[in-house]
């Protein structure tokens, strides 16, 4: 974990009632840091991520930061929030930000297809450009390929990185990933990449392509022409065209994706591990927590979302049962008797997340943590991302 930054609040990790408790992560402190050039969201699906990347990327521009988010989920509700009737892969500016520090703050969405268009358009001639964008094969991988929204948005991220630091228009890229354990795939991305273009069958596909009469050997011409009568000699002729285009085009792509990890591995970039307070999706977290470990990525902390808000007065639960029954039995129809019960209930669910809480600062002590507690509605403007970023501030 990237610990070089004011990023937690207390000091090394304490106990409450028997429990370990985790040391709490500060996300003012991470958005104040000039240092902190990129903060990616990851998380399993349903847990808030997209509402936590906009609410982060909304208090970074209201404290001075020029900050652009970019959501790689294809859910529409970043959109919705902030205002903007539909996000693509143009920075859109987000209406509404205040201004009293100076920052600003623009939204985005990937876009696959028009992503993997623009690596070709800047790759190659306009007349190859044509050729590739129109190829079918090209087509089906840019718009349905397994693993090609990870690569793009290693591609989008490194494109955004690259323009910020040129032109000075970003200091702060917030990015949110796609739900589930895919959405660090875009880690493998260039390991995937380089397996797919350095495969035996794309060799083979490359010998015919690139064209010198030596390699057509006797043993390579039988396989073309067993191919030629599966496929069709104009679908071999449009794969072998593709595979060129994939060697000649695709091969800086691939250490561009390089250069992006090696980028999400600096001390400027800062990984959000996002959860909800669910045995499942603190299962899912601690597998994001020890893949990014184990990638040496710059992870700084937990947030745990929509935790259930402590009831107030001093009651325990069993305290709380035991005097509902009481009333009960004098008053089945009796008021008092439900909202106790109501109390006991909300009690056990707090006493339970503080134990899987718990569990996970057991399993991971070095972790920072937020906890942002529930709302009582849904996230669906700039007023709700505000309040969730105060939350997340503890404020």
């Amino acid at each position: 974990m990237n610990s070089s930054r004011t990023r937690v609040r207390v000091g090394p990790l304490a106990t409450t009632a028997g429990r370990r408790t985790a040391p709490e992560l500060d996300i003012d402190a991470l958005l104040d840091d000039r240092r902190t050039g990129i903060i990616v969201c990851c998380g399993s699906g349903g847990v808030g991520k997209t509402t936590t990347s906009a609410a982060l990327a909304l208090r970074g521009a209201e404290r001075g930061r020029k900050v652009v988010v970019l959501t790689i989920d294809p859910a529409r509700r970043l959109a919705q929030s902030m205002g903007i009737e539909a996000l693509d892969n143009t920075p859109r500016p987000v209406a509404g930000v205040s201004q009293k520090s100076g920052g600003t703050l623009d939204a985005m969405m990937l876009d696959m297809k028009r992503t993997f268009d623009e690596v070709v358009e800047s790759q190659a001639t306009p007349e190859k450009a044509r050729q590739i964008l129109e190829n079918p094969f090209y087509i089906a991988l840019s718009s349905s390929f397994a693993g090609t929204q990870e690569y793009m948005a290693m591609e989008k991220l490194g494109q955004i990185h690259a323009d910020a630091q040129r032109d000075g228009t970003y200091d702060l890229i917030v990015v949110d990933t796609p739900p589930s354990r895919s959405a660090l795939d875009f880690l493998d991305a260039p390991e995937r990449l380089s397996s797919f273009l350095d495969g035996r069958f794309i060799r083979l596909m490359l010998a015919p392509a690139r064209g010198p009469a030596r390699l057509m050997t006797a043993g390579l011409s039988l396989i073309t022409n067993a191919l030629s009568r599966i496929l069709g000699a104009q679908v071999l002729r449009d794969l072998q065209t593709f595979v060129a285009a994939l060697d000649t085009v695709f091969g800086g792509f691939r250490q561009r994706a390089q250069k992006t990890y090696a980028l999400l591995q600096a001390d400027k970039t800062a990984f959000l591990v996002v959860a909800a307070p669910e045995p499942d999706a603190l299962r899912e977290a601690a597998y994001f927590v020890e893949r990014l470990n184990e990638d040496r990525m710059p992870l700084a902390g937990l947030i745990v979302n929509r935790a259930s808000p402590v009831p107030e007065g001093t009651l325990s639960a069993d305290e709380a049962m035991t005097a509902a029954e009481r009333l009960r039995r004098q008053d089945p129809e009796s008021l008092t008797a439900g909202l106790l019960r109501l109390h006991a209930d909300q009690t056990r669910m707090v006493e339970r997340e503080a134990l899987l809480r718990s569990r996970f600062a057991a399993a991971h002590p070095q972790v920072a943590t937020a906890v942002v507690p529930a709302l009582a509605g849904d996230v669906h403007d700039l007023l709700g991302l505000r309040r969730i970023g105060e939350l997340l501030a503890g404020a």
